[in-house]
């Protein structure tokens, strides 16, 4: 066991305080993070000392508990049996280790009985030496077997699961089960301080350039109908301030002028609230933008792809938390944001659910902006159905009463270049929502829908929206982020200019001379152009019974490989032009990317055939966010679409 003590130094140094920040433990091989706060009390003044000597490891002061409710009135050895093989299948921190001692209480009002005889095979086959129970506990049994048994209250509102308890104090820690990060998807791992804020992780194992992460037992959250996301885990992206833990924002400088947050914002606390478990702060392209892992992640080392080889390009800008869903079963959501892409991106290469919502859908107040025309938060998840439950709970005031899907899918898969292989797996899973929606595909291209229903100049909508999104983002982050963040740096650091990565440096710098602020108001003109066709002439009307007319599918990613160590040309600026992409983020729409299939390439890495996820993106009207992930569930639960695993294929 190693011990991490932090000195926090005073005036005086006499009077220094010793903070216990917590224990890194070994159990039956396995890492564990024991936090300095205790969440309870085992025993009483009376009880504490024969409690602590029988459960007491030589030379530790820690010994390990599970706290089991019975369901019934008498407990059998069978019963007993059922229960801890059902922890150990529900939990992945659980271990038969922690049944060394058993803390039993009744899950009903009435007292417990204990039949020894029954019990001393069950207890004698999960190696439990020692058994407190609780008042409501009958049998007045000393011993069963080789178990010793004591009687000593607990502090009640102690959830069941595994625990620590300090066998000289009787004060009951929660248990967190150490994951390394191995592909460098989180800033920072972060436990809870159980008043309301977070602390980073003072515990690492041994790995090479990577963080340890501490998750909790699921055992202790029961979902309901307040809190439907209770238990699962989830890390957010490193633009999303947490009470308690700095934000980096994916730069040094930016990190240590600004220190800890003394809140947390509203978007990550809804989360909280809803029973999520966070457990880290995620990598992320320099202040949101679009870095490309060989040349341009300067300050920090990009998050790692585990799909294919491992060494594809881990896209961004939400790039840890696409990594990080792709990489670990242990993570059960990842939030990023979408200003550009920036969800769906990850969400393509990596292959796995994530999109963004219609614009405005939650607060982005206490985010690192890039631009509020179209900054939203997002949510990345393995499976459809958990990806649909996080959004439906997520995003407040979502529209739910609607009676059917749309009767009209446009389809642009036929705009896409992609290889033949590709080209099978996207046709197949069309022709499968087809059936799924019992409608026939209409082909959709949407240059030419505005050229035949846009009467009004400009003739061309490419030429129209070209500079819209780099305009719109450059000037919002400048005025937003890089003015105040350059003066308060330099008033601290005696007038020097932090570092700022390649990408978001070359964007500001030709924001200052194309984003002027005439550009600026002309570009929201356009945009309300265009966001006015796009529900009207366009594909994004409205419809009384299914909230969208349409569902619009285009292939997102079709399996081509993007080595991150091909060096690129520098940066000179934003992305400029006008694609399928960036509708959404102009018409304010949602829109998911969703895996349907992989196929194999021939790797430069390894030499062998890997294989790449292939993806399609599904959108509806904006504000019919509820509907898309209600259609993306059902899909699932039809088989259209399939969960995927973590690691490097998306199908085990």
């Amino acid at each position: 066991m190693s011990r991490i003590l932090l000195f926090l130094a005073a005036a005086d140094p006499a009077k220094a305080d010793l903070v216990d920040s917590g224990s890194v433990v070994s159990l039956d091989g396995i890492p564990y993070y024991v936090g300095g706060v205790s969440v309870g009390q085992l025993g009483t003044n009376e009880t504490r000392d024969a409690i602590g000597q029988a459960g007491m490891v030589p030379g530790i002061d820690l010994f390990p508990i599970t706290i089991i409710d019975t369901p019934g009135t008498e407990l059998q050895g069978l019963d007993l049996l059922d229960i801890t093989a059902q922890y150990d299948k529900e939990d992945d921190v659980f271990q038969p280790a922690f049944l060394k001692t058993i803390y039993l209480r009744s899950a009903t009002t009435s007292s417990l009985m204990l039949n020894g005889s029954d019990l001393e095979g069950a207890f004698s086959n999960l190696g439990t030496s020692l058994l407190i129970t609780s008042e409501d506990v009958s049998g007045d049994l000393k011993t069963i077997g080789n178990t010793r048994v004591l009687m000593g209250p607990i502090s009640a509102d102690l959830p069941k699961g595994p625990y620590f308890v300090s066998s000289a104090t009787g004060n009951v820690f929660k248990v967190h089960r150490l994951y390394g990060d191995d592909y460098l998807a989180f800033i920072q791992g972060v436990v809870s301080d159980e008043k309301g804020g977070y602390t980073s992780l003072p515990a690492v194992t041994e790995n090479v350039m990577t963080k340890s992460i501490a998750v909790p037992s699921r055992l202790y959250y029961t979902p309901s109908e307040e809190q439907p996301l209770a238990g699962l885990r989830f890390g957010v992206k490193d633009i999303y301030h947490v009470k308690g833990v700095g934000t980096s924002g994916g730069n040094r400088a930016y990190y240590y002028l600004y220190g800890a947050r003394n809140a947390t914002c509203p978007s990550i606390q809804r989360l909280i609230d809803l029973g999520a478990v966070l457990v880290g702060k995620m990598g992320t392209v320099q202040f949101a933008n679009g870095d490309k892992p060989t040349a341009d992640w300067v300050d920090f080392h990009a998050p790692f792809n585990p799909r294919g080889d491992g060494y594809q390009n881990p896209s961004g800008s939400s790039t840890g938390s696409g990594a990080g869903i792709a990489a670990y079963e242990w993570l059960d959501l990842a939030v990023g944001s979408d200003t550009g892409g920036s969800m769906r991106g990850p969400a393509g290469v990596q292959g796995v659910f994530g999109g963004r919502p219609s614009t405005g859908a939650i607060s982005m107040d206490g985010v690192i902006p890039l631009s509020p025309v179209s900054d939203s938060a997002g949510i990345f998840a393995r499976s459809g159905s958990l990806w649909a439950k996080a959004t439906q709970s997520w995003y407040p005031d979502m529209k739910s009463n609607y009676t059917s899907y749309p009767k009209i899918i446009h389809s642009a898969v036929s705009g896409n270049v992609m290889s033949a292989a590709a080209r099978a797996v996207v046709d197949d899973w069309v022709a499968k929502l087809e059936d799924f929606l019992q409608v026939t595909s209409t082909p959709a291209n949407f240059t030419t829908q505005w050229e035949k229903t846009h009467g009004d100049a400009p003739a061309s909508l490419g030429d129209m929206l070209y500079e819209t999104y780099g305009v719109y983002i450059t000037h919002d982050q400048w005025a937003l982020l890089a003015k105040p963040f350059f003066a308060d740096y330099a008033a601290r650091h005696g007038g020097r200019q932090p570092f700022v990565n390649p990408g978001p440096l070359s964007r500001w710098q030709w924001g200052q001379v194309h984003a002027t602020d005439e550009v600026y108001a002309q570009a929201l003109r356009n945009i309300s152009i265009f966001q006015n066709w796009w529900e009207t002439d366009g594909f994004g009307r409205h419809d009384t019974e299914s909230c969208s007319e349409s569902l619009y599918v285009w292939a997102w990613s079709t399996g081509e490989p993007s080595y991150r160590n091909a060096y690129l040309e520098a940066p000179t600026g934003p992305p400029l032009g006008f694609t399928d992409s960036n509708i959404p983020i102009i018409a304010g729409a949602p829109e998911v990317v969703v895996p349907i299939g992989e196929i194999p390439y021939n790797s430069t890495v390894t030499m062998q055939t890997e294989y790449l996820p292939v993806t399609m993106a599904l959108r509806m009207a904006r504000g019919c966010d509820y509907m898309l992930a209600s259609l993306v569930s059902d899909l699932e639960e039809a088989g259209v679409l399939r969960s995927v695993a973590a690691g490097s294929r998306l199908y085990n």
